[in-house]
């Protein structure tokens, strides 16, 4: 009996730790964590996969973008249309595919992924981060790659409009 007691709380702990991190000084939460990394990129990948035994979430929010871009930890593809890009900007160092464009540019060669979209082919092993305006194409950009087996692929669920505000406020 005691045993299982053990047990359930051996698995509580690491969800309480992920979802109320307190922090010297009394501060909480995720993002805070990420900002106090000073950009160490090696607990970006902690970050992203949590302390949970639980399928890890897909979701990244604009912190933990930016520790990957930073660390040049990710792969980002906005699947906007190109006239969305020139209209409302894009995130730096983001590569622009089209959601209907994204099965079959996730099959293509190196060479005639970079031809096309400008940009290196990501492996089915990279940690790609899939983006649109607001975090709903995306997570279809981001089924279509799982099914095509991309492992590490996560959806910037607040897109374009979560980064432009972060930013302005930044």
């Amino acid at each position: 009996m005691a045993l299982r007691r053990c047990w359930r709380f051996a698995a509580v702990v690491p969800r309480l730790l992920w979802n109320s991190t307190v922090l010297p000084g009394g501060r909480s939460s995720v993002s805070n964590l990420v900002n106090n990394t000073h950009h160490d990129c090696k607990h970006t990948e902690l970050l992203l996969r949590g302390f949970s035994s639980a399928p890890p979430s897909t979701d990244v929010s604009y912190e933990q973008l930016k520790q990957l871009l930073s660390c040049r930890k990710a792969v980002v593809i906005d699947v906007r249309e190109p006239w969305e890009l020139r209209e409302y900007g894009s995130i730096p160092g983001s590569i622009n595919v089209p959601l209907a464009q994204v099965g079959n540019a996730l099959q293509l060669d190196a060479e005639e992924f970079n031809e096309k979209y400008g940009g290196e082919m990501p492996q089915q092993t990279d940690n790609i981060v899939f983006t649109c305006l607001a975090g709903i194409r995306s997570k279809n950009a981001l089924d279509t790659a799982t099914s095509l087996g991309y492992k590490d692929v996560h959806n910037y669920l607040g897109g374009w409009q979560d980064w432009s505000k972060n930013e302005q406020q930044d």
